[in-house]
């Protein structure tokens, strides 16, 4: 029997080591932290009873996949639950806007020539999304099965925000893409800086923003459950510093960050290929506060007391001009901050009245100052009285984040800038992006296509690049395009 050694146990980790399992791999998994889980971690970090997400919390792009569809995560304990609105966006004065899991009805609510445009531009992608999210899930060369739609997805995401904000006039409509647009943390006015945002927008038409029922620890849990059926073994506390410490195993999967593989492989790492992952380029960091909040967060957008997800930092102009600070290692007054209320879709997150408060802020790399008021003003803003509702607090700073999680370089939370060259090559130029340059050694982390999210793919494509190696047939080759997808 082959066997397997995965470095690292986030969502990538788990769903590389079940894809090689699931083929009759014997696997063991490594993980330095004294739990399972990397980026699914869920705790009670505020108050009792109060469940908080530690990194992912809404998850658009997990649910149909062909990672999703071979293995059944909702038959072994995860249950998905969605909000009535996916994401809202806030404005002073106490408009904004907000996205339905309807096109029509976002776009009903937008009003005028700004709702005709969503319905044209998202009402087009979102009918033909099940075959663009197939070819985004792979490596980006690749050839295309789908041409027509993905050329139709290119033409929307090679554009800058600054300009396919254009498209709409008001201030809402401009806002509700500029909020979805700043996940991809670069600066609005940069190529295929539109890319995530046209995604993550489509996706919450076609598929939502569900969050995991009990905290998005339940899909590491989901995961962990398949790999003892299949007899894979577990090891916690365990630090992996040389390819010499798993050396007799068939395959390694090393679901690290690019300078930390060729940390781990040393010298038998090919120069060129240790070269490129040092200088694998990360992006700004993340200063996240959890709260513990009464009654919830009292916006004065009535909507976003719906929404699963909140952005706030204003209009368009404000949202640009923090982005461009933060990427060019500059702290904003008024940062973009990503707001999550997983307990509106699942209350089991939330004890009677008290609900937990997911936000973080986009800030520099590496910003060792305290963001913590900038966080809390920028909520109240849209919220007046939302600090009279806070009854605890647990900071996490982007230095903290990086020690958190040693894939969060800088207190990058998404494993590398999402530039033009990296959204096309990484960690690296070539055509074979999972291969450490070592035969048997292979990258799976959100370093590697599609890249951030917990949706497991570039684990699992990682470790069909590692079957091909070693001449096993696996599902990805046989399954048919089209089967039902579990759970949604």
């Amino acid at each position: 029997m082959a066997t397997a050694v995965v470095v690292g146990s986030g969502p990538n980790g788990l769903a590389a080591g079940l894809t090689l399992a699931a083929a009759g791999v014997e696997v063991r998994i490594l993980e330095m932290a004294d739990r399972l889980g990397g980026g699914t971690r869920s705790s009670e970090l505020t108050l009792p009873g109060l469940i908080h997400d530690e990194c992912s919390a809404a998850h658009p792009l997990a649910l149909d996949t062909p990672f999703s569809r071979q293995f059944d995560l909702t038959a072994h304990g995860l249950t998905w639950r969605w909000p009535e609105v996916q994401y809202s966006h806030p404005l002073d004065g106490g408009g904004g806007a907000a996205a339905w899991r309807s096109v029509e009805a976002t776009a009903e609510a937008l009003g005028g020539k700004d709702g005709k445009r969503w319905q044209s531009i998202f009402g087009t992608l979102t009918n033909r999304f099940d075959k663009i999210a197939s070819e985004i899930v792979q490596p980006v060369l690749h050839g295309p099965t789908h041409p027509i739609a993905m050329g139709i997805f290119g033409a929307f995401s090679g554009m800058p925000v600054s300009v396919l904000a254009r498209a709409w006039s008001t201030d809402e409509g401009k806002a509700l893409f500029a909020g979805v647009a700043a996940h991809a943390f670069r600066p609005f006015g940069a190529p295929m800086s539109s890319a995530v945002g046209v995604t993550l927008g489509t996706a919450a038409h076609r598929y939502g923003w569900p969050v995991a029922e009990g905290g998005s620890s339940a899909i590491s849990g989901a995961m962990i459950r398949l790999l003892e059926q299949h007899g894979a073994s577990f090891e916690t506390g365990v630090e992996v510093t040389s390819l010499d410490e798993v050396s007799g195993a068939d395959i390694v999967m090393l679901d690290v960050a690019p300078s930390a593989a060729a940390r781990i492989a040393g010298d038998k790492m090919p120069r060129r290929v240790a070269r490129a992952y040092n200088k694998y380029r990360h992006g700004p960091g993340s200063f996240k506060v959890e709260f513990a909040v009464q009654d919830g967060v009292p916006w004065t957008h009535e909507p976003t007391r719906l929404a699963g997800t909140v952005h706030v930092g204003g209009g368009l102009a404000e949202i640009a001009a923090a982005e461009k600070a933060t990427s060019r290692g500059q702290m904003p007054d008024h940062p973009y901050v990503l707001v999550c209320q997983q307990s509106v879709a699942d209350p089991t997150r939330a004890n009677g009245d008290v609900h937990p408060l997911y936000a973080y802020a986009h800030v520099p790399s590496g910003f060792t100052g305290d963001a913590t008021a900038q966080i809390e003003a920028q909520i109240e803003r849209f919220a007046p009285g939302f600090r009279d509702r806070i009854l605890g607090r647990h900071v996490r700073s982007a230095v903290q984040m990086a020690e958190h999680n040693v894939n969060y370089l800088g207190g990058d939370v998404v494993t590398g800038a999402n530039d033009p060259r990296q959204m096309v090559f990484r960690p690296r130029m070539t055509l074979s992006p999972y291969s450490a340059g070592i035969p048997g050694v292979y990258i799976c982390s959100a370093a590697t296509p599609p890249g951030a999210g917990a949706h497991g793919m570039c684990g699992y494509n990682a470790a069909n690049a590692a079957l091909k190696h070693l001449g096993v047939e696996t599902a990805a080759s046989t399954r048919a395009e089209g089967e039902p997808v579990h759970g949604w």
